[in-house]
């Protein structure tokens, strides 16, 4: 990997990941990892986030969200590569984005 590199993951989370402070957990620790992307609850119970930045730090934002904030149980997470341009579904100004339930 070269110096520089970015990487984009795409991830959905499932079992006890709403109402227990999940999404702003994740938002708390993609921008402390200096990473961009978004996380936003979905209909069917389970969370989506994007991560992108370099390969450690999301690799690293990855292996965190499979044990989640401390309320939370995780019992599965599905992860992809990521297409960059859903990057744009951010607001406006945000590096990271905390979005609307899809």
């Amino acid at each position: 990997m070269s110096p520089g590199e970015t990487v984009v993951r795409h991830i959905v989370v499932r079992g006890r990941v709403q109402g227990v402070g999940y999404r702003a957990w994740v938002e708390n620790e993609a921008i402390l990892r200096g990473l961009d992307g978004f996380v936003r609850n979905r209909r069917d119970g389970s969370v989506e986030a994007l991560f992108a930045g370099p390969p450690e730090a999301v690799a690293e934002m990855v292996t965190a969200c499979r044990r989640g904030p401390a309320a939370a149980h995780v019992p599965a997470l599905e992860e992809k590569a990521g297409d960059p341009r859903l990057l744009a579904q951010r607001r406006p100004g945000e590096r990271f984005s905390v979005l609307p339930t899809l």
